[in-house]
């Protein structure tokens, strides 16, 4: 199995990159019905105001390869698709398990 975990930094007043964060987040938990190699996902929005980060999400998937296959799915990418207009950073781990 593989966790795959993303942050996400978004740009934009703290009302905008909550409401962006929102629609990426429900956009990104619908995925499991869609996408047969998606185990489960599970999205967080950062609720610290101290923090520099704004969305995390971790993804399991049962191959290395599967990570690629979940990356280039069409509901994916319009999810991804979402933030891409305030993405301001974006970092990530995958790792088997």
């Amino acid at each position: 199995m593989v966790k795959h975990i993303v942050t996400f930094k978004l740009s934009g007043t703290p009302a905008e990159r909550i409401d962006y964060a929102t629609k990426f987040k429900e956009a990104l938990e619908a995925l499991p019905a869609k996408i047969s190699v998606l185990e489960s996902i599970e999205v967080g929005i950062n609720s610290n105001p101290a923090e520099d980060w704004d969305v995390v999400l971790t993804a399991i998937v049962p191959t290395m390869e599967d990570v690629a296959v979940y990356a280039k799915h069409p509901d994916h990418i319009a999810a991804a698709a979402i933030i891409a207009p305030v993405k301001e950073s974006r970092a990530c781990v995958d790792y088997e398990f």
